[in-house]
């Protein structure tokens, strides 16, 4: 079987497993790209990336620049010379001359099944939008911001209780379980790629925190998607006597019909409160208050003396 070389671009958490595989695979990864080290917290402490983690830890040459328009970066390739480019979660925009360099292409790993869900955020809109599946794309990049041809789809289901942070790391795995045999379908010349449809493309914009208000006009099953979509980060939020509250975990009663104003607490429990919402019934079953840590709903309701009728507002 003919060893691949291969240049690896990525940056957070996402991309590392699909570089683990790479390494331990069949394939020679040549050099890797990241972004740049980020000054980070009070003490403005100097921060790698992890996929730079990884890369260092493997004895594997790191690069970050800033930029690909210079000629030291065409010299960088010609003497890095990849037959393949693997971009997973880089961060930067490709030039055209890098695009078609390599002589199996670049090829990307993008979080979702496309053409749905182009962009920034494939995995939260997923949720945002309660499909009932997502996946990984694996195409050929072109110019456009992920319109190249697909070279293969592979779906997972999403569960009822799912979060961002779940399907980031399903998602995550199952890149690293599939780019080795792609790469080696590639070079074997055993693909058939399909061209985007492009009338069922649809964009994702980047994810606000403003995003995480509450409308309890919504229905309950919208309010879970959106409690789940935002988790781990940047999270959901609500107001109660004019104190901001976070909510992190839910369940929707949609057959549940309250004749109560949407936010109105129509139940306490041991464990849990529910709120009435647009449409059925939200049981609401862990929060977190203002500079406090994440706690069971029962707590929060035995400790701020929540009382049936109280009402959640979205400011």
């Amino acid at each position: 079987m003919e060893q691949v070389r291969v240049v690896f671009m990525g940056t957070p958490d996402f991309s590392v497993p699909t570089l683990e595989a790479l390494i331990e695979g069949p394939h020679q990864v040549v050099g890797v790209f990241t972004q740049p080290d980020k000054e980070k917290g009070r003490g403005h402490r100097v921060q790698m990336s992890p996929v730079k983690e990884k890369a260092l830890a493997n004895q594997l040459p790191v690069y970050q620049p800033d930029t690909f328009k210079t000629e030291d970066m065409k010299a960088l390739m010609d003497e890095l010379h990849p037959d393949i480019i693997i971009v997973i979660a880089y961060g930067k925009i490709l030039p055209s001359w890098l695009i078609h360099y390599p002589r199996l292409g670049c090829i990307n790993l993008h979080a979702s099944l496309l053409p749905k869900y182009r962009g920034a955020a494939p995995i939260h809109y997923a949720l945002l939008n309660g499909d009932a599946q997502t996946g990984i794309t694996i195409m050929h990049m072109d110019e456009g911001m992920d319109t190249g041809a697909i070279i293969s789809e592979h779906t997972i289901p999403i569960h009822p209780e799912d979060t961002s942070g779940s399907l980031f790391g399903q998602l995550a795995q199952l890149g690293g379980q599939l780019i080795n045999s792609e790469i080696t379908k590639l070079a074997q010349g055993s693909v058939k790629e399909q061209p985007q449809e492009e009338a069922a493309a649809t964009y994702t914009k980047k994810i606000t925190k403003e995003m995480g208000r509450l409308d309890w006009r919504q229905s309950a099953k919208d309010l879970d998607c959106r409690i789940r979509a935002l988790s781990p980060a940047p999270g959901c939020f609500s107001f109660l006597n004019g104190k901001r509250i976070k909510v992190w975990k839910a369940r929707p009663v949609s057959d549940e019909v309250s004749q109560s104003e949407p936010g109105t607490i129509l139940k306490l429990d041991a464990n849990s409160f529910t709120v009435a919402t647009g449409q059925g019934v939200l049981v609401v079953m862990e929060v977190q208050p203002d500079n406090k840590k994440r706690m069971n709903a029962g707590a929060y309701v035995r400790g701020h003396q929540l009382q049936v009728g109280m009402q959640l507002t979205n400011e």
